[in-house]
C-alpha cells in the first residue's frame, strides 16, 4: 500500500527519495504513528516532503490516494440512529472502578462484537457496559470510559479509541484562500534582493579554499558578512470597522512580513490615508505620525504595500472633510498621490474577494489611484503576484 503512495507522490512532482521512504517505514515500525490517519499524514509529510512550498501538492496527493480509507463499514453507519448518540450525561468512575474494566481483546473481537450489537440493539442506551450508548463503560459509543473501544458519534474524552466512527473530510489546500503564516512567508519570499551587510561573521567557504590554495596549503580562513534580504518595505495596514472580519489574515501577513524583511516599517490607518498615521492603535488619538514625516524620513527605494478592503464611502477618498473620524483639510486622494509619488513601487492587497470588487465604487476609485494592475487579493496567489509586481 505504501509503495503505491510513494509512487503517487513522485507522480505528483514531489520526488521523495528512497532514503526518505525507508525512514518513513522505520518510523512506522517503531510506532511513531499508530491508529491515526492524522498522525500518519504529519509523519509522512515530515519524511517525504523536502520543501514547504510543496505542502499543498502533498495534501492533494494524500487526499486522492487515501480517499475513503476511514470508511471501514460504510453500510453499517446508517444502522445507528443519531438520537441514540445524543449525550445526556457522563458517568464518573473512580480509579479503582476503571481498573476493573477489561478490554474485549483486540481488533477482531471488537469488530465482531460491534456487528452483533448492531444486529441486536433496538433502542438508545446510556450509562451501560454492553450496548452502543453514551456515558458508560461499553466499548461502543462516546462520552464514557473503556480502555479499548470504538467511538461512535459525539466527542472523545479519554483519547483511547482504536477507531473513530465518523466521516472525516480532508480538503485540498487552495491557493485562493487566506492561509497561515508559513504559506504567506513562502509567497513573500518572491520579493527578495540579497546583500551582505554587517560584521564578517559567516564562513566564506569558496574564499577560504582559494586563499588556502594561494598560500601553498596553509589554512587561511576568510569570513564575510551574513547574506540578508536587502529589500526595504513600508507596510500600511487598515484597521477597524469593515476590516474587523479580516483581522486574523492581516495578523498572519504582518507576522510573516516581520520575519522575512529586516528593513520593515509599518503604520496603521483607518479606511484611507490622510495627513497622519499611527503605530499603536491604543494611542492613535494622542500619538500620531504626520504623513509628511514619513515622506521625508524614508528614501524612494522603499517598497510600499497597503493592506485594506478599500470599502468606504467615496467621499472619504475624494472630498475634504470626508473622513468618518475627523475633519481632513485635504482629500485622502491628495495624500495618497503624494505617498505613491514618493514611493513609486507600490501595491494594494485587498482581503475582500476579487469577485466583489466591481460592486464597490470606493474599490474602483482606489484601483484608479494606485493603478488597476497594482491591486491584488490577499490570498497566496495574490501576494505572490504583488511581490512580483514590486520586484519590477
Amino acid at each position: 500500500m505504501l509503495f503505491g503512495f510513494f509512487f503517487t507522490l513522485r507522480a505528483a512532482g514531489l520526488k521523495p527519495g528512497l532514503g526518505e521512504f525507508l525512514m518513513l517505514l522505520e518510523a512506522l515500525q517503531k510506532h511513531v504513528a499508530l491508529f491515526s490517519i492524522d498522525d500518519f499524514y504529519a509523519l509522512a509529510r515530515s519524511a517525504l516532503v523536502k520543501d514547504e512550498s510543496q505542502f499543498d501538492r502533498y495534501d492533494r496527493a494524500f487526499a486522492a490516494y487515501f480517499k475513503g480509507v476511514d470508511a471501514v463499514f460504510p453500510d453499517l453507519t446508517a444502522a445507528i440512529p443519531q438520537e441514540w448518540l445524543r449525550r445526556e450525561a457522563q458517568k464518573l468512575l473512580s480509579d479503582e472502578e476503571k481498573a476493573k474494566i477489561a478490554a474485549l481483546g483486540g481488533w477482531d473481537k471488537l469488530m465482531e462484537t460491534l456487528k452483533q450489537r448492531l444486529e441486536e440493539q433496538k433502542e438508545r442506551h446510556q450509562g451501560g457496559s454492553k450496548w452502543i450508548g453514551t456515558g458508560g463503560t461499553s466499548p461502543f459509543g462516546n462520552s464514557g470510559f473503556n480502555p479499548e473501544g470504538i467511538r461512535i458519534g459525539g466527542a472523545g474524552g479519554q483519547k483511547k479509541a482504536v477507531k473513530v466512527w465518523e466521516r472525516r473530510e480532508y480538503r485540498n489546500l487552495d491557493d485562493e484562500i487566506e492561509l497561515g503564516t508559513r504559506n504567506i512567508k513562502v509567497a513573500l519570499r518572491r520579493l527578495r534582493r540579497f546583500a551582505r551587510e554587517g560584521a564578517a561573521e559567516e564562513l566564506d567557504m569558496d574564499g577560504t579554499i582559494t586563499s588556502t590554495a594561494r598560500n601553498a596549503g596553509w589554512l587561511d580562513i576568510q569570513m564575510v558578512a551574513e547574506r540578508r534580504n536587502a529589500v526595504k518595505l513600508l507596510l500600511f495596514l487598515d484597521v477597524g470597522g469593515s476590516m474587523d472580519p479580516h483581522v486574523r489574515v492581516c495578523e498572519e501577513l504582518f507576522s510573516a512580513a516581520r520575519t522575512e524583511f529586516k528593513h520593515l516599517e509599518y503604520f496603521y490607518f483607518h479606511n484611507f490615508i490622510y495627513e497622519s498615521v499611527w503605530k499603536d492603535n491604543r494611542r492613535r488619538h494622542g500619538e500620531r505620525t504626520p504623513l509628511f514625516d514619513v515622506l521625508h524620513r524614508y528614501t524612494p527605494d522603499y517598497k510600499l504595500i497597503f493592506v485594506g478592503d478599500a470599502t468606504m464611502s467615496p467621499y472619504e477618498i475624494l472630498h475634504p472633510g470626508g473622513s468618518v473620524e475627523h475633519w481632513n483639510e485635504e482629500a485622502g486622494a491628495v495624500w495618497f498621490k503624494r505617498l505613491t509619488a514618493q514611493f513609486p513601487h507600490a501595491v494594494w492587497l485587498n482581503p475582500e474577494g476579487e469577485q466583489h470588487w466591481g460592486y464597490t465604487s470606493s474599490i474602483g476609485i482606489t484601483r484608479e489611484l494606485i493603478g488597476v494592475d497594482r491591486m491584488f487579493p490577499l490570498t497566496l496567489t495574490g501576494i505572490a503576484q504583488g511581490m512580483r509586481r514590486l520586484s519590477h
